[in-house]
C-alpha cells in the first residue's frame, strides 16, 4: 500500500488556512445560494459540501489532538478553543440551511434511495432537533467539557520521590507487595478526592446546560434529546434497560465468581480495592513491550499475521507519524483513534506505560484505524462517520481476533496464556461497568438531584453491577466517586452503552472466526467497508452476527467465553 496523499480538492481552495470565519463564510454562501437545476447538480453540490466537511473535521481534529498531547501549551488550547468559540457557532446555522436546501430540493426523490437512505434519515433528524438558541449553549458546553481533561491531566502522585501520572501509578497496583499496593491506592484516592468537589461542580454545570439544550429542542430531558441527536434509530431507551437487566442477570454472577476465586487464591480474609489487579499467583505484572516504538512495531507484526492489510494500515500511520502512544506529564488521559476524513489516514493517541492493558488499547484503536482505512474511499464524508455501535464492533472484535498472534508480545508461553485469560475475563468483565455507567446516565438526566444524591444513586447502581467481593470498609468515599474516572460522562454523554453492545458483537465475531476462519475475517472486512450506508442491524448481519442484547443471546455468548476460558485454564 502506498503512503496516501491528500486528494486534489474540487471545490475548496488548496491553500485555505482557517484562522477566521471570513475565510469560510463565502464557501458556505456559495453552497447556500447555488442554483440546482438537475440531479447531477444536486449530487455535485452534495460532494462539494462533503469535501468542506472533511476539511473542517480534519482541521478541528488536529487542534484537538495537539491540545491533548500537551495540555500545558496555552497556544494549543487557544487554537482549539478558537474553533469552538469562533468557528463552530457560525457554521451551525449554515449547516441547518444546507440540510433544508437538500431536503427541499425538487430532485431529492431522484437520488438513489438505497445509497442515500441512511444519510437522508440522519439529515431529517438534524433538521427536526435544530434550534438556533442552542448554538451558544453548545459552544459553552463544549468549552466546559474540556475542563475535565485539564483537571485530570494535572492529577499526579509522588511515589518514592518520583512524580507519576494516574496511568503510571495504576501499574503499581499490580505489585505483589500488598503494603505497597495499599499505599499507592491510598495516594491515588487522596489525589482524586482533592478534585471531588471541582468535578462535582463541573458535572452539575454540564447537566444544567444539557437539560436546557434538550428543553429548547422540545424534549422532556437530555436523555431523550441525545437519543435523537445521536441518531439512535435502531434501538430505544427500553432496549437499554433490557441490556442492563441481561447483564445484571447473566454476567454479574460470572464476574463475581471470577473475583471470588481471586480472593480464595490470594488467601485474604478481606479483599480490598487494591487487591483487584495483582496476579493471584504472586507473579509480576505482564510487560508485553518496552516503549511506544516497541508497541507499534510488535502490533504491526501481530496484525500482519492476522491479515497483511491490517499491518499495512498501521505501517502507513507509523510512517506518517500519526501516532502518539506514550504517557507523559501534561498529556491528557485516555486513548482514542481520531479519523482524518480528508487524508483518510487516522491518528492514534494513547497513554501507554508498558502494561497488558496498553497492548489491548493498541489493538483496540488499531481496529478503529483499520475501519477508517476500509471506509476511506466512500464517496461522502458522512458515509464514513459510523455510529459507535459499529465503530466499537471494529475495535473490540480486533482485541479478540488478534489474540492468536500475541506470541509476538509474549515469547513465554505461560505469560501468553495469562494475557489471554485476562483478556477473556475482561471481555465479560467490561459489560457490568458499561451497564452501570449507562444506567447511571439514564438516572442523572431523568431525575432532579444534587451531588450527594448522585453519589447515593451511584452506590446503589454499583451494588447491582459492581464487584460484590471487595470490602470497601474505610474507603466508601472512594467508591462513591468511582464514576468520576469515566471521562465519557463529562465529555461525550450517552456514548458508552455502545461498548457493551459492541462487546457482545465482538464475542460473536470471534466465535464466528473460530468456526469459519478466513471467511469470518472477510465478513468483518465487508461489514466495515459499508461505513454508515446501512443500518446497524444490516452491518452486523453483513459481519455474520446479530445485533441483539436479549438475556438469551447474552447467556449464549457468556457460555462460549466460559468454555474458551476452560480450554486455557
Amino acid at each position: 500500500m502506498k503512503i496516501p496523499t491528500r486528494p486534489k480538492r474540487r471545490f475548496v481552495s488548496e491553500n485555505i488556512i482557517i484562522d477566521s470565519w471570513e475565510k469560510l463564510k463565502p464557501i458556505y454562501e456559495d453552497l447556500v445560494n447555488r442554483k440546482i437545476t438537475s440531479l447531477n447538480d444536486l449530487e455535485k453540490w452534495m460532494l462539494d459540501r462533503s469535501e468542506l466537511s472533511a476539511i473542517l473535521e480534519e482541521d478541528l481534529a488536529w487542534r484537538y489532538i495537539k491540545m491533548n498531547i500537551d495540555t500545558n501549551d496555552k497556544k494549543l488550547a487557544d487554537s482549539f478553543h478558537f474553533w469552538i468559540k469562533e468557528i463552530s457557532p457560525k457554521t451551525a446555522p449554515y449547516t441547518h440551511k444546507l440540510n433544508l436546501k437538500l431536503i427541499n430540493s425538487e430532485y431529492i426523490n431522484d437520488l438513489d434511495k438505497e445509497k442515500y437512505r441512511i444519510y437522508l434519515r440522519g439529515v431529517k433528524q438534524k433538521i427536526k432537533i435544530y434550534r438556533e438558541e442552542n448554538i451558544a449553549l453548545f459552544t459553552e458546553m463544549e468549552a466546559k467539557q474540556q475542563e475535565y481533561g485539564a483537571i485530570a491531566a494535572k492529577m499526579t502522585i509522588n511515589i518514592e520521590g518520583q512524580e507519576l501520572t494516574m496511568q503510571k501509578a495504576a501499574l503499581l497496583l499490580k505489585d505483589t507487595d500488598r503494603k505497597k499496593r495499599e499505599n499507592v491506592y491510598s495516594k491515588i484516592q487522596e489525589r482524586r478526592l482533592k478534585d471531588e468537589k471541582s468535578l462535582d461542580n463541573l458535572y452539575d454545570e454540564l447537566i444544567i446546560l444539557r437539560q436546557k439544550i434538550a428543553k429548547n429542542a422540545g424534549f422532556e430531558n437530555y436523555r431523550d434529546y441525545m437519543f435523537s441527536a445521536m441518531g439512535r434509530f435502531d434501538y430505544t431507551a427500553e432496549d437499554c434497560f433490557s441490556f442492563h437487566n441481561a447483564i445484571s442477570k447473566e454476567i454479574v454472577p460470572i464476574t463475581n465468581e471470577f473475583e471470588k476465586k481471586r480472593k480464595e487464591k490470594l488467601g485474604y480474609k478481606s479483599y480490598k480495592p487494591w487487591d483487584t489487579s495483582v496476579n493471584v499467583d504472586g507473579l509480576n505484572p505482564l510487560k508485553p513491550f518496552e516503549n511506544g516504538e516497541d508497541l507499534i512495531n510488535s502490533t504491526i507484526i501481530c496484525f500482519n499475521k492476522l491479515k497483511p492489510f491490517f499491518g499495512e494500515c498501521l505501517s502507513i500511520m507509523k510512517e506518517m507519524k500519526h501516532l502518539d502512544l506514550e504517557s507523559k506529564n501534561g498529556k491528557a488521559p485516555g486513548g482514542f483513534m481520531y479519523p482524518l476524513y480528508e487524508i483518510g489516514v487516522p491518528f492514534i493517541y494513547m497513554n501507554a506505560v508498558g502494561s497488558q492493558r496498553d497492548l489491548v488499547t493498541m489493538v483496540h484503536e488499531g481496529g478503529h484505524a483499520i475501519h477508517s482505512f476500509l471506509s476511506r474511499n466512500l464517496s461522502m464524508t458522512e458515509f464514513k462517520s459510523t455510529p459507535s455501535e459499529v465503530a466499537e464492533l471494529a475495535s473490540m472484535a480486533m482485541e479478540l481476533l488478534s489474540m492468536d498472534h500475541w506470541d509476538v508480545f509474549y515469547q513465554n508461553k505461560e505469560e501468553l496464556k495469562r494475557a489471554k485469560l485476562e483478556q477473556l475475563e475482561k471481555a465479560l468483565g467490561t459489560l457490568p461497568w458499561v451497564a452501570a455507567i449507562d444506567k447511571f446516565q439514564h438516572w442523572v438526566y431523568t431525575n432532579k438531584h444534587n451531588a450527594r444524591e448522585r453519589k447515593e444513586k451511584w452506590l446503589e447502581i454499583d451494588n447491582e453491577f459492581g464487584n460484590k467481593i471487595i470490602d470497601w470498609n474505610n474507603h466508601e468515599s472512594s467508591q462513591a466517586i468511582m464514576w468520576q474516572k469515566q471521562l465519557h460522562l463529562y465529555e461525550v454523554p450517552f456514548y458508552y452503552i455502545e461498548y457493551g453492545m459492541a462487546q457482545l458483537g465482538a464475542i460473536a465475531m470471534w466465535r464466528s472466526y473460530k468456526i469459519l476462519g478466513e471467511e469470518a475475517l472477510s465478513n468483518y472486512i465487508n461489514a466495515l467497508k459499508l461505513g454508515y450506508t446501512k443500518s446497524i442491524g444490516e452491518i452486523y448481519e453483513t459481519a455474520g452476527i446479530k445485533f441483539d442484547f436479549s438475556p438469551n443471546y447474552v447467556k449464549e455468548l457468556s457460555i462460549f467465553i466460559k468454555n474458551e476460558l476452560k480450554k486455557l485454564s
